[in-house]
């Protein structure tokens, strides 16, 4: 890793030192270190697993996901680069390198610093201007994502993904964008009976159009997407991870079980058809008073009733500025599955939501932390959840110091009869066999939704969270964020409980535990 980051900085050097004599182009860079310090506990809310005939499984230790200890350091550093000819054109290159966890050598952090898997090309795009236009044209891996006003997280679409942007203005108060993004492409293997690289692209249209009128900021949005039946397969798994990362599990069915180790099912179609659409806006004309609502809606057609999915979400936020400080209420509801596995998923399904996001209502529950820190606890999204919530935004008596406060109580809109399958007490759904991993408590309620729970209307949670931020010098900030989130599972029988198998086995039921964190960072940005 030494050598690379070297290279990396060697390649820099030369770029922001080349003859400008002529001024033809202007270098710019800035970045981001960030060092972290965290210490936790419960993250996968499970205290021991599922005991099988009366025999105790053993305890989980640690954190509780990814095989982490309670404490954990970790760093991470970005470095753009920017190769700026004109206002009509430039070209940018994002570094990453890291996260890295101290220690930990598949993360690049043990003895010696030599891990080879921790400098990562970010970004790397460029932009121009059609020339005697106003259109902008973004071209290369880039960060695209759709707007909520309500969230400031979409919970449909929002990826680092190589693609085409184009966006103008239309008028003074309306402009459009557009883009066309493949988040993958070759990327099957191949077999015996479909040749590699075949029917395994997966592309994304999309169009936005902000409009700006007196006091009112409305944003609808519509996306339509295909992936081939290879897109995600692994063996003769169509919904494996392949070598595509997680991308398939927020399009996956009902049953939330096709990964790894699972025999997939079959797409009907060579293509199968996803579609999105969506409107978010706010109304600030009564400023300090602000009001902020949005809507979308998404559903997958694989062309097998099982395997499609459909579903909505929507949200409310209502605050007032002061000059100590934002108090603000909100509330959201998104739509979840029934208990007939056989007709899909009725809950809303999604891209890789949240990439840099920061969901302004749960930093604990879902991608809300600003840092490395842990968090998507109940989900990378609100899918298959409601909630209410307050919080006090940004409040300040003393110079240099903020802190935000916010508590939220949810609960799960999935009918509590999907807990059989998932739980594995009911292992045929009509089309496969399924029987989920069982007695470590690292497959069950907490790992069937993607990054999270699955709750149904008969589980319920309260988050509480306090995120207080120091700005130490004008490029130094110290993060503070503590969160707590209480847990209370249905564990009767007909929901989570223990229950009979078909082989005779008696699977007892999970001991939960609350999870909580607390995560100090220190960010330097220039």
């Amino acid at each position: 890793m030494l050598k690379k980051i070297s290279t990396l900085f060697i390649a820099a050097a030369i770029l922001l030192g080349a003859d400008t004599a002529s001024h033809a182009v202007e270098f710019k860079a800035k970045g981001v270190w960030n060092m972290n310090f965290e210490y936790g506990s419960g993250g996968n809310f499970t205290e021991r697993g599922r005991s099988e005939n009366g025999n105790k499984a053993a305890g989980i230790t640690g954190w509780g996901r990814y095989g982490e200890d309670q404490f954990e350091a970790k760093s991470r550093v970005r470095l753009q680069l920017d190769a700026v000819a004109s206002e009509a054109l430039s070209g940018t290159v994002y570094f990453e390198i890291g996260g890295v966890t101290w220690g930990r050598a598949s993360k690049g952090g043990a003895l010696g610093a030599d891990g080879n898997n921790v400098v990562k090309i970010k970004h790397s795009y460029l932009d121009w201007a059609v020339p005697q236009t106003s259109v902008k044209v973004r071209m290369g891996i880039q960060r695209v994502f759709l707007p909520d006003f309500t969230t400031e997280a979409s919970q449909a679409f929002d990826a680092d993904v190589a693609g085409v942007v184009l966006s103008t203005p239309v008028t003074d108060n309306l402009s459009l964008s557009g883009f066309w993004v493949r988040p993958y492409n070759d990327n099957w293997a191949g077999d015996s009976q479909s040749p590699q690289n075949y029917l395994d692209n997966f592309d994304i249209f999309g169009l936005t159009a902000p409009a700006r009128l007196n006091g009112v900021n409305v944003t609808p949005w519509a996306m339509l997407g295909m992936f081939g039946s290879n897109s995600f397969r692994s063996g003769t798994d169509f919904y494996g991870k392949n070598s595509t990362g997680a991308g398939a599990l927020g399009l996956s069915p009902a049953i939330y079980a096709l990964k790894d180790s699972k025999v997939g099912r079959q797409i009907a179609d060579a293509y199968s058809t996803v579609l999105w659409a969506g409107i978010t806006g706010e109304v600030v004309t009564l400023d300090p008073f602000r009001i902020a609502a949005s809507f979308n809606y998404g559903s997958v057609d694989t062309g097998v009733e099982a395997l499609n999915r459909k579903g909505w979400y929507s949200a409310l936020l209502a605050e007032y500025k002061l000059d100590w400080g934002t108090p603000g209420v909100y509330a959201w509801y998104s739509s979840g599955d029934d208990d007939n596995i056989k007709n899909g998923s009725e809950r809303m399904p999604n891209v890789e939501a949240n990439n840099e996001s920061t969901n302004a209502m749960s930093s604990f529950g879902t991608l809300g932390t600003w840092t490395l820190g842990r968090d998507t606890l109940i989900g990378s999204t609100f899918a298959g959840t409601w909630g209410v919530g307050a919080r006090i935004k940004d409040v300040s008596f003393f110079e240099k110091l903020k802190q935000t406060f916010h508590v939220n109580v949810l609960g799960g809109t999935n009918s509590p009869g999907m807990a059989k399958y998932i739980k594995g007490a009911k292992d045929i759904d009509g089309y496969t066999s399924f029987t989920p991993d069982t007695g470590n408590g690292s497959a069950d309620f907490n790992s069937a939704n993607y990054y999270g729970l699955y709750l149904t209307t008969q589980d319920y949670a309260a988050e509480f969270g306090i995120t207080t931020t120091y700005q130490i010098y004008d490029n130094l900030r110290l993060l503070v964020e503590t969160n707590y989130i209480a847990l209370w599972l249905d564990q009767s029988r007909g929901v989570w409980g223990g229950y009979t198998s078909a082989n005779g086995t008696q699977t007892g039921s999970n001991s939960t535990t609350d999870a909580w964190n607390v995560n100090v960072s220190f960010i330097y940005k220039f």
